[in-house]
């Protein structure tokens, strides 16, 4: 590898985060510029995230499969034998919610990994190296 000395890329790039296809600035004589365009193509901060979705998110993923898990135990626990069968359905509904949650994320994890290689793809299509 080589240090920022060695590099082939403008000083202005050196060192700049590896950008989507469509979402880097236009080109620009400017630095400011550039720099202006950078903050505002930047996606937001994961801090800037509002908590309420954050809690939004947390509920949907963990707390609405485990309660709904919880009801179904409760109810195979103290009912009679239909409803040892009722709860049992219940449970499997807790269950599916929890899986389809965790595919759900697996399928955008392909995705944001499938993105980032296109971009390391174009970055080694322009300058000739693959990024580091």
């Amino acid at each position: 590898m080589t240090d920022s000395s060695e590099s082939r890329l403008p000083p202005r790039e050196r060192g700049r985060p590896l950008r989507l296809r469509g979402a880097g600035p236009s080109s620009s004589a400017d630095p400011a510029d550039g720099a202006q365009e950078d903050r505002e193509d930047a996606p937001p901060p994961a801090d800037s995230r509002s908590k309420a979705s954050t809690w939004l998110l947390t509920g949907i993923r963990y707390v609405l499969p485990v309660g709904v898990t919880l009801c179904g135990a409760v109810i195979m626990a103290f009912g009679s034998e239909t409803d040892l069968e009722g709860g049992a359905s219940i449970v499997s509904a807790g269950l599916a919610i929890y899986f389809l949650n965790w595919l759900y994320r697996i399928g955008v994890t392909g995705d944001r990994e499938r993105d980032t290689e296109e971009a390391a793809r174009d970055y080694f299509a322009r300058h000739g190296r693959w990024p580091s």
